[in-house]
């Protein structure tokens, strides 16, 4: 059984019974004889399926957005946004998946040799719930319009949005099969990464859960896409227009409750701008609505479940304990609803639990650097390699920096970073591998097959 809880209040909202192992393997079956269909489906009609999905989308936003709102405590605004954003990822995958999936002529002596897309299967996503619809959809749209077809297992607090993201195709039109919601414990995923007609995975979540699902996919050589951790640092360094600074990363921090991988969480700040930098975001933290998701005047709702709230809680204290400050927040109300108050702790230092491990949740974390190359340095020393930036007035060193020296899957300037469907996504070291989004996303999931005609 997955039960849907709120987090705002604790109560729960529905429960939904699991699919048993004969089920999940009738499923995985109808995906594979879908996928021998729909990978000979004429492109230009999956496009036009595809963008029926879009307006399926855009048509039942507002219904979607309370539904991730209630699910996982998303505010209202925020959920909306984020089944908007599905919608423009849907959009530019059907009008752009022709020329990424277009033959790629190689000059050699031979008569003809060349690069094919060709589509790999069935794609299972093993999926979580901070961005519910987002990071189901992101895999999806791509995978879809390069042929293949989709099992979704979702977060087994998200069991609703699991069902209304399946709806959405439903309602599209595509094949009845073509995209499947799997309502089955994480703990099973190897009933359906061990089937032979399941191609590939791909894994949004923890470090930890990408290693469990790389190793059950080594076990049957199937190809992964992880897109794991993130604690990236954001470099503030001494020329940085530090109220852009401030503007920016404070509101980024508390987005979905920051809860995020690549929220700006290790705030590493030149020590000449340090008691500003930390004025300004306390500022911004303190005046922040936390309340009802689904309130319009409300900036920050609960984290996802009270468990989550609590060992965010004991990674705040334990930093305390290790000598990190204190400024503002830091005090768990306790009870069924898991909210928590926006935090942040200074003066943190190599070897604090705030330092080394990832705060998912309302937590900004603040280095100070002796100089922009310990700043660098700093940022460096992270088991993590997702996404950071960089804040300068210098826009051509801060880029330079960010090319040569951040050790990370991306690296922003100025700007918060972001993800975008016209740019790869993914992470390197304990952040996962291999790309999301755009033309590299897509070729995760296709054969690339090399013809040669003599």
């Amino acid at each position: 059984m997955q039960t849907s809880i709120n987090p705002a209040t604790g109560e729960i909202i529905q429960k939904y019974e699991e699919h048993t192992p004969t089920q999940v393997q009738e499923i995985i079956g109808n995906a594979h004889t879908t996928f021998l269909a729909w990978s000979r489906t004429p492109l230009a009609q999956r496009k036009a399926l595809i963008l029926k999905a879009v307006d399926v989308l855009l048509a039942r936003k507002d219904e979607f957005g309370k539904l991730i709102s209630m699910e996982m405590g998303k505010p209202v605004k925020e959920a909306v946004t984020e089944v908007e954003k599905c919608a423009s990822a849907g959009k530019y995958f059907a009008e752009n998946s022709e020329a990424f999936l277009a033959d790629q002529q190689i000059k050699t002596e031979y008569h003809r040799s060349y690069v094919t897309f060709q589509p790999l299967g069935v794609i299972f996503g093993v999926m979580p719930w901070n961005f519910p619809f987002w990071q189901v959809l992101r895999f999806a749209f791509p995978s879809l319009m390069a042929g293949n077809t989709c099992l979704l297992k979702h977060a087994s607090n998200t069991p609703g949005c699991a069902l209304a993201i399946a709806s959405v195709f439903k309602e599209a039109g595509l094949p009845e099969h073509a995209f499947q919601s799997l309502l089955i414990p994480g703990k099973r995923t190897e009933e359906v990464i061990s089937n032979p007609t399941v191609a590939a995975v791909t894994l949004t979540g923890s470090t930890p859960a990408g290693s469990a699902v790389a190793s059950l996919a080594g076990k049957y050589l199937k190809k992964t896409v992880l897109e794991l951790g993130g604690s990236d640092a954001y470099l503030i360094l001494h020329d940085a227009d530090i109220d852009h600074a401030i503007r920016t990363i404070g509101p980024g921090r508390l987005l979905n409750c920051g809860q995020s991988c690549v929220s700006p969480k290790r705030l590493v700040v030149h020590e000449s701008l340090k008691k500003q930098f930390e004025e300004g975001l306390k500022d911004i933290f303190e005046a922040v609505k936390l309340g009802d998701p689904l309130s319009p005047g409300t900036n920050v709702g609960p984290m996802s479940r009270a468990d989550l709230r609590d060992e965010l809680d004991q990674q705040v204290q334990k930093s305390i304990r290790e000598g990190a400050k204190l400024l503002t927040g830091g005090k768990n109300p306790g009870g069924k609803s898991a909210f928590y108050p926006p935090t942040i702790l200074t003066d943190v230092t190599k070897g604090m639990t705030a330092y080394e491990e990832e705060m998912f949740g309302p937590v900004g974390v603040i280095i100070s650097a002796s100089d922009d190359a310990d700043a660098v340095r700093i940022g460096a020393d992270s088991i993590f390699g997702l996404g950071g930036a960089i804040f300068t007035k210098d826009r051509e060193r801060g880029e330079k920096l960010a090319r040569d020296h951040v050790q990370s899957g991306a690296c922003f300037v100025n700007m918060m970073l972001r993800s975008d469907p016209r740019l790869p996504f993914g992470g390197i070291k304990q952040s996962g591998y291999g790309r999301e989004l755009s033309s590299f996303g897509q070729h995760e999931f296709v054969n690339i097959k090399t013809i040669v005609v003599a």
